[in-house]
């Protein structure tokens, strides 16, 4: 039978089983989120359900692409006083508790996208069923966003998969997939969607004991072992946030192990929380983050199904991978064999982070094409030689005859005009910039470099390629270096000034370390590699003096960390640099001062289309200190 339950986000159907079905569509969003109105007409059909005969209760989407992505973040913006933070707490905390208490079974059906909010919800049920569809993503993510996970999962995960993979799991915000979840305990049964629903029938009216950690894992949910962990957790937090630039990972801790995961019960925190800059600020980087995302759903535009890259080296090889572990057909051209077999095995690495199917499908998409027969089915062809427009011009000329006439061609070259590449095509219109990062499996900024003459089409359809593969598409004019090569340039290039004044090179990473980047200046020019940052900064300094101490490391072939040795020896060296001695006042700043500066420049040059999009564009593709929003927000605010 059917209800007579009028919602707008939940539809409910009791079946002759007498199971709830209760399904969550939010009509007006793209993907299901917890928002106040949801979470009202949910109790509503709590209230509804425990007045019927039910046998029991099983949550799923009606949506295709998920389960529910969280709570609704705009409401967060909105907390103007610990009252109101209070209520948004009380809400999801009270109604998932009873939810856990109801006299009949309870079961999430999962898909997709099950994270914050909506894992928690998924935590307060008896059972957990995933679908095994591509691209599974469950966690508790709210540290990103500079909160905790309120509504329960800080007290209900560490408890049924113990509390050293939960603190894991919501320190890092890291998403399990199918395999990993099933692994960890997070899930009870991982289904095929054919036989989705009767699984989920015969599941939750099992009768099965509710999942709970066992062992060890059990002892360390309680004192005195939970005292242990929780020393443990903020070592470690401590060792990756030495400068304490992010409160949230220190107040979960304190949340679980003095509270028992309930931040009611420490309102002081959670005030301190909700009401951070900090909050404030990764709360935005989450939104433009979300715009950047929202360049790569071009909808009406054709996938790319076959990508071919010619170049094997670190880029052209470290994005074909990317590619095939994505699930695009890739194949890979170079007249090296050596180097088309040093990226295969450079990708293997990568796969092997994976899965052993989704390894092996990965592996079995990526082709070595030494005589580019692949040219000629490509959807798109990326072309990642090195940088020399002659040679690439002349690579041009050979592709443009080979290729269907629908298939864009594009170039990953960091610092070469597009508008000149383009030059002696015959249809310019389909040549545009694809800019990676490296590395690419890490970096997840793509930049869409554009110039006059570049169909609208060819732009929507290499955002939308980026969003395919799961790359944040920022679209760019052309100029010399870009947006974030050209906000570099001139931040590396201070830090190197600041060597050939005797600064030495530890005490300048040390700086921007402190500074909340992730890499100093000096450290990521040995990662790039000397020589390439050499040769862009020739080019972007411009009437600057190029520093002495990289021009002399360069003559000397020492380039970084792909030759052992640059600014420091890189062997054996696995790790970052940093210094205990002091760091002079207003280093960071001075160097910070250029690449904001600059930043300045390329926005209102209209490199981007906007303020936002530039800062956007530079958190994502070199790691500016999220904490603070971005450097033309932080040069606005200027949060200490």
């Amino acid at each position: 039978m059917s209800t007579e339950l009028d919602l707008k986000n939940w539809s409910l159907h009791i079946d002759e089983k007498q199971i709830a079905w209760l399904s969550i569509n939010c009509p007006e969003r793209s993907m299901n989120a917890l928002s106040v109105q949801v979470m009202e007409e949910l109790k509503t059909a709590i209230d509804h359900l425990e007045k019927n005969t039910v046998q029991g209760l099983i949550f799923l989407s009606g949506k295709s692409n998920g389960f529910i992505v969280g709570a609704d973040i705009n409401e967060f913006t909105d907390i103007s006083s610990p009252d109101s933070g209070r209520q948004l707490i009380e809400r999801g905390w009270n109604l998932f508790n009873r939810i856990e208490k109801l006299r009949f079974p309870t079961l999430a059906l999962i898909h997709g996208a099950c994270l914050g909010g909506g894992m928690e919800l998924a935590l307060a049920c008896k059972y957990r069923v995933l679908l095994d569809t591509p691209k599974p993503a469950l966690g508790l993510p709210e540290v990103m966003l500079g909160i905790y996970p309120g509504w329960g999962g800080l007290k209900r995960l560490p408890l049924l998969i113990g509390p050293q993979a939960a603190l894991d799991m919501i320190l890092t915000g890291r998403t399990l997939d199918a395999r990993k979840a099933k692994a960890l305990g997070l899930v009870d049964i991982v289904v095929a969607p054919r036989i989705a629903r009767q699984t989920a029938t015969d599941r939750v009216l099992s009768g099965q004991p509710r999942r709970q950690a066992k062992g060890l894992a059990k002892w360390l949910n309680m004192q005195p072992l939970k005292g242990l962990v929780a020393r443990q957790a903020r070592k470690n937090v401590t060792r990756k946030d030495p400068d304490a630039h992010y409160p949230a990972p220190r107040a979960i801790i304190d949340i679980w192990a003095r509270h028992n995961g309930n931040g009611l019960a420490a309102p002081d925190i959670v005030n301190k929380l909700l009401n951070s800059p900090v909050t404030t600020n990764l709360i935005r980087v989450f939104h433009l983050q979300e715009r950047l995302k929202a360049f790569g759903k071009q909808t009406g535009t054709l996938p790319v199904n076959h990508v071919h890259v010619i170049g094997a080296g670190v880029m052209g090889g470290g994005i074909a991978a990317w590619c095939a572990l994505q699930g695009i057909k890739t194949t890979l051209q170079d007249t090296d064999y050596s180097r088309i077999s040093g990226a295969f095995k450079a990708s293997a690495a990568l796969f092997a982070r994976k899965d052993r199917l989704t390894a092996q499908a990965a592996r079995d998409r990526l082709i070595p094409d030494p005589e580019g027969h692949g040219i000629r089915n490509a959807d798109l062809v990326i072309e990642a030689i090195y940088e020399n427009a002659e040679a690439k011009q002349a690579l041009y000329q050979k592709l443009e005859a080979l290729m269907k006439p629908d298939a864009i061609l594009a170039s990953n070259t960091s610092s070469l005009s597009i508008q000149a590449l383009r030059t002696g095509l015959k249809r310019p219109e389909r040549f545009l910039g694809i800019h990676f990062f490296n590395p690419v499996a890490k970096m997840p900024l793509v930049e869409i470099v554009h110039a006059e003459g570049i169909s609208q089409q060819t732009i929507d359809r290499a955002c939308a390629f980026a969003g395919q593969i799961g790359k944040l598409p920022l679209p760019v004019q052309d100029t010399p270096g870009f947006l974030v090569n050209a906000v570099l340039a001139p931040y590396m290039l201070e830090a190197m000034h600041c060597i050939d004044e005797g600064i030495a090179p530890e005490i300048i990473d040390t700086a921007m370390l402190k500074f909340g980047m992730p890499m100093g200046p000096i450290e990521l020019a040995d990662t790039v590699g000397l020589d390439i940052a050499l040769a862009a900064g020739t080019q972007l300094s411009g009437d600057k003096p190029v520093p002495k101490c990289i021009a002399a490391l360069v003559g000397q072939k020492k380039l970084g960390i792909k030759t052992g040795e640059g600014f420091y020896n890189w062997k054996n060296r696995k790790h970052g640099i940093r210094s205990d001695k002091p760091v002079p006042d207003g280093l960071a700043q001075r160097l910070i001062s250029p690449l904001i500066e600059q930043a300045k420049r390329q926005t209102q040059k209209g490199i981007t289309e906007d303020a936002d999009l530039t800062d956007a564009g530079i958190i994502f593709g070199t790691g500016f200190a999220p904490f603070r929003g971005g450097p033309l927000h932080y040069s606005n605010t200027k949060l200490e």
